[in-house]
């Protein structure tokens, strides 16, 4: 790893940290945290790969009140630095994507934490309408949560190419490895159960079992169930009654 990417990981690991908590931009999700860090690092092939299987991963990693989940922030980059510069398998990526994620959840608590004194401390600056020291305040509190995820990814990215860190990661056994891999996949589907759940849309619930033993029976890719999804959508779209035209004007009329 030269010096410009090593400064650039970092600054992707910030551009991370931060968005795990502005939600705006979702560049705390694995398929873009991986994707960037895979163009630093000039694989980005992998870093997309790796990035979408994570991202199935992390469906059922989510805040419920103020339970808060497992970080995948610091799981895209740390897992990703080690694929691509520690020349690991993406399968051994996934694996120690888990643990590090429920490290990074530990992590996530300890900073938000501290942002506390940073909320008290706006609440007096707004007391004196002080309205720079609040913007300051919001921009230290957010720096915290940038580095909450670049200072583990710069020490991971110093050593992840060196012979220690990858005999390591080959002394981890093999049913460790393998059992990580099958939880992962265990919280896929818990994932998937959660946002159906969440949607409760049963009436597409068919359409739910047709995909599902499309995929089962078939060698269908991505791209085709993509195709087949668009086209049963405008199919349900132009069928059901309750989006034709004439539906419409009965119910403006009856306004």
């Amino acid at each position: 790893m030269t010096t410009i990417q090593f400064v650039l990981v970092i600054v992707v690991a910030m551009i991370t940290g931060m968005g795990s908590v502005l939600d705006c931009m979702q560049t705390h999700r694995p398929i873009i945290a991986c994707t960037l860090v895979g163009i630093v690092l000039g694989d980005m092939r992998t870093g997309i790969i790796l990035g979408g299987l994570l991202e199935m991963l992390a469906l059922g990693w989510m805040n419920v009140g103020a339970a808060m989940g497992p970080d995948s922030a610091l799981a895209s980059v740390i897992a990703t630095i080690l694929v691509i510069s520690g020349h690991q398998s993406i399968p051994a990526g996934i694996a120690v994507a888990i643990p590090i994620a429920a490290a990074g959840q530990v992590l996530t608590i300890f900073v938000r934490t501290i942002a506390v004194f940073f909320q008290h401390l706006a609440d007096k600056y707004a007391e004196d309408a002080n309205f720079r020291g609040i913007e300051m305040v919001h921009v230290v509190a957010m720096l915290l949560q940038g580095l909450r995820i670049a200072i583990p990814a710069a020490l991971v990215a110093a050593i992840a190419g060196t012979s220690g860190v990858q005999s390591m990661l080959a002394k981890i056994p093999v049913p460790v490895t393998r059992g990580l891999q099958i939880a992962g996949g265990m919280i896929v589907v818990v994932g998937y159960a959660m946002v159906i759940n969440m949607m409760e849309a049963k009436y597409l619930m068919p359409f739910f079992f047709v995909g599902f033993s499309i995929a089962a029976f078939t060698t269908f890719t991505l791209v085709g169930f993509g195709i087949i999804g668009l086209c049963a959508a405008i199919f349900y779209i132009q069928l059901n009654p309750k989006y034709s035209l004439v539906q419409v004007h009965d119910e403006l009329d009856d306004l």
